[in-house]
């Protein structure tokens, strides 16, 4: 009876930890993979989108096409480290609806090193586009000097395997921010 009753806690332990675990996924790029961690329950409609995003095979042939470092930004610019990807240039994004916006200061989910975030104009504006950290961004946070409009941007996860390779590609040829040529992405699936 006992071990029946231990069997029993451990199989229920084991399923509860299953459905809060944290969604992978694996950006596959020609320099190399990156997996990251998603975070649904601190940004649950950054995540979903996304994930939608990746469920439909809209990243299949995207690319990273743009950088930002301290050499290629205005001298009084707030100053940044990040590699951006997506589907910019494709068309493909223009018929999506914006996500709506979930601010660091909700999410507490901050720009540091290897974080991934939407990027977007105006907030709820962000659909298939991201930027993944290079160091920490405190700029990028609610609050933050990077937006006139103080809202920050939508972190949603944090590369857990594979920094090396983001390093790899921020260290790729560019001209004024954008990558000559762009870095593939094979596509981004579900680990």
């Amino acid at each position: 009876m006992l071990r029946t009753f231990v069997i029993l806690l451990i199989a229920l332990f084991l399923s509860c930890s299953n459905e809060h675990r944290n969604p992978h996924v694996e950006i596959q790029t020609s320099v190399g993979d990156i997996e990251v961690e998603l975070y649904p329950m601190q940004a649950p409609k950054s995540v979903a989108a996304f994930l939608s995003y990746v469920d439909s095979g809209f990243y299949k042939n995207a690319t990273f096409y743009r950088v930002l470092n301290y050499e290629n930004q205005p001298s009084d610019a707030f100053k940044s480290q990040l590699i951006q990807g997506g589907l910019w240039g494709t068309g493909k994004r223009k018929s999506l609806p914006g996500i709506p916006h979930e601010s660091t200061l909700q999410t507490k989910i901050l720009h540091r090193n290897g974080t991934i975030s939407l990027a977007r104009l105006e907030p709820g504006t962000a659909t298939t586009e991201f930027f993944i950290c290079i160091g920490d961004q405190p700029g990028y946070d609610y609050g933050g000097e990077n937006n006139a409009d103080g809202q920050g941007y939508a972190a949603f996860g944090r590369v857990v395997k594979g920094l090396d390779v983001v390093r790899k590609i921020y260290n790729q040829p560019e001209s004024d921010q954008y990558f000559t040529p762009r870095i593939p992405i094979f596509n981004i699936t579900r680990k």
